[in-house]
C-alpha cells in the first residue's frame, strides 16, 4: 500500500506541475522545424526571457493541443525536470485533466506519447469540469450540477448529470478575467487620485503605458482580496455615487481616518451619537490603500464593480480597443449562458442539475461569495409559482463549495478544485481501484495500442 501511495503522490505532483506550467510557462523555438530539444522551458526560460526577446508559445491555450511538439517538451520537463522521474525506471501512473471535447485522435495521440516516449506505468485522462466536481460531491452519490470555469480569456460552463459530462450542454463564454481587469483599469482613469500617483503632470506617461498600468493595478487590487462581489443591483448604486473623490478626501485630512476605520471597524460604545455618526460616514466610503511598486494608491468603491462585465458583458464595448466577438451567443450574460446550457439537458434532469450549482477558477480563490452572487441573478431561471410546480419543475438553486474538512483548502476558496478533484479521482482509480478499467497499464497498451484509451478513461467513473 505504501508503494502505491508513493506512485499516487508522484503522479499528483505531476497533476500539480502540469496545472502550473499550462498557465504559467511559456516555450521559445529556435528554427522553422524545432525538435523537442529545441525548446526552452521553466528555469532556463526565464533566463531567456530576462537576457532578451523571444518568441513564446502556449501549447493548451484554447483547451486542445495545438503543438504537439511543444507539448512533448512541456511534459518531458514537468516528468524528468521537475520530478526527477526516469523513464528506464518510470514505475508512476500519471493523470491528465482535459477541457472537455477534447477529440478521440487527441486522446489516442496522448497515450502513445505517453506509453512510447514518456514509459509512464499508467495513464487516464479525465475531463476537467469531472475533476472539479468532484472536490465538492458528496461520496457515494451521483454527481449532479453545473460547473463554471471562470477563466483568463473564457468562462466555460458545463452541466453534469449522473457523473457523466453533457457534452451537448457544454458553453463557453468570451469573456474572463482579463476583461474585468480592463474594466477596472477603465473605471479607475476616472480616479485622478490614482491618475496622477502613476501619471504626474511633471512626467506623464503615454494613454497605453497608462492604461497598461491601470491593468496591472486592477490584478493586484483582485488578487489581494479587495474585491467584492456586489449583489444585484449593487453597481448601480455605486455608479450613481461614481468614483470616490480621493483628492478631496485628502485634502480634509480624512484619508488616515477614512482608512483606519474602514480596515478596524473600531466600536466605541462611550461615544457621542455625533461621532458615530461621522464614524459611519467615514466607514461608508470603503477605501483600500494599496502599495503598487513604489507607490501607494487609494481605492474606493469602484473597485467592487470589477465582475460586473460577467454579469453584463456589454460594458465592455464602452472600453476602447478591446476586442470584439461577433457571436451574440458567446457574450450573453454569465447567468443567462449558465440558464441556457442547462436548458440543452433532459427535462427530467434540470432539477437534479440546478442542486450543484459550483465556480471555480483562480477568480474564486481571491473574490469570495462568487456563487451566492450567481445564485441571486439565476432565480428568474426556477418557477417560483407553487400552483404551477410539477415533479420535474426546478424548484430551487443550491451552491457548493469545497467542504471544509479539506483543511488545506478551507482558506484558499475553489480555485484549486481542478488539483483536490483529480486527486480524489487519482486515489480511486490507482490506489483504491488497481485493478480497474479506469486507466490505461503497460500491458494494456501493448495488447490493445492508443485506442484503449477510449474504452479506460475516468471519466467514465
Amino acid at each position: 500500500m505504501s508503494y502505491l501511495r508513493s506512485l499516487l503522490w508522484k503522479c499528483l505532483h505531476a497533476l500539480a506541475y502540469a496545472k502550473a506550467r499550462m498557465v504559467s510557462r511559456m516555450m521559445m523555438r529556435w528554427s522553422r522545424n524545432p525538435k523537442v530539444t529545441d525548446y526552452l522551458v521553466g528555469a532556463q526560460l526565464d533566463e531567456a526571457l530576462a537576457a532578451g526577446q523571444v518568441d513564446v508559445f502556449w501549447p493548451f491555450a484554447d483547451g486542445d493541443i495545438k503543438d504537439w511538439t511543444q507539448a512533448e517538451a512541456l511534459w518531458k520537463h514537468i516528468l524528468f525536470n521537475q520530478l526527477g522521474l526516469r523513464r528506464v525506471q518510470m514505475e508512476s501512473p500519471v493523470l491528465l485533466v482535459f477541457a472537455p471535447g477534447v477529440s478521440r485522435n487527441t486522446y489516442e495521440r496522448i497515450c502513445r506519447m505517453f506509453f512510447e516516449r514518456f514509459n509512464v506505468a499508467g495513464l487516464s485522462i479525465v475531463e476537467r469540469p469531472m475533476a472539479q466536481f468532484f472536490a465538492v460531491t458528496v461520496s457515494g452519490t451521483d454527481p449532479n450540477g453545473v460547473v463554471i470555469d471562470i477563466g483568463q480569456e473564457h468562462t466555460d460552463i458545463t452541466p453534469i448529470y449522473e457523473s457523466f459530462v453533457v457534452q451537448g450542454a457544454h458553453q463557453t463564454v468570451d469573456y474572463g478575467i482579463s476583461d474585468c481587469e480592463q474594466y477596472l483599469a477603465h473605471l479607475l482613469l476616472s480616479n485622478q487620485s490614482v491618475v496622477n500617483t502613476l501619471s504626474p503632470p511633471e512626467s506623464p506617461l503615454s494613454p497605453e503605458e497608462l492604461r497598461a498600468m491601470l491593468v496591472e493595478v486592477a490584478r493586484q487590487v483582485w488578487r489581494e482580496g479587495l474585491v467584492k462581489v456586489l449583489a444585484e443591483g449593487e453597481a448601480a448604486d455605486i455608479e450613481e455615487e461614481g468614483v470616490t473623490d480621493i483628492a478631496a478626501v485628502v485634502v480634509a485630512g480624512k484619508e488616515k481616518a477614512v482608512i483606519e476605520s474602514g480596515m478596524k471597524k473600531k466600536q466605541n460604545a462611550k461615544a457621542s451619537a455625533a461621532e458615530l455618526a461621522r464614524a459611519k460616514e467615514i466607514e461608508a466610503l470603503d477605501l483600500v490603500t494599496v502599495q503598487f511598486r513604489d507607490r501607494s494608491l487609494t481605492l474606493g468603491k469602484e473597485r467592487h464593480r470589477f465582475c460586473e462585465p460577467l454579469f453584463d458583458p456589454s460594458l465592455l464595448r464602452a472600453i476602447p480597443g478591446l476586442p470584439r466577438s461577433t457571436s451574440e451567443e458567446s457574450v450573453r450574460p454569465l447567468q443567462a449562458a449558465i440558464g441556457h446550457a442547462v436548458s440543452l439537458t433532459e427535462v427530467d434532469a434540470r432539477q437534479y442539475i440546478w442542486q450543484g450549482l459550483f465556480v471555480t477558477g483562480e477568480l474564486t480563490s481571491h473574490i469570495k461569495g462568487f456563487g451566492a452572487a450567481l445564485q441571486a441573478r439565476l432565480a428568474p431561471f426556477i418557477l417560483s409559482q407553487a400552483d404551477q410546480q410539477n415533479e420535474v419543475q426546478p424548484k430551487s438553486i443550491r451552491t457548493l463549495k469545497i467542504p471544509d474538512y479539506f483543511a488545506e483548502y478551507r482558506d484558499r476558496g475553489d480555485g484549486l478544485a481542478s488539483f483536490l478533484g483529480s486527486s480524489i479521482v487519482a486515489k480511486i482509480i490507482f490506489v483504491n481501484e488497481p485493478n480497474g478499467k479506469n486507466f490505461v497499464t503497460k500491458a494494456d497498451y501493448a495488447e490493445k495500442g492508443p485506442k484503449v484509451i477510449l474504452g479506460h478513461s475516468a471519466s467514465l467513473l
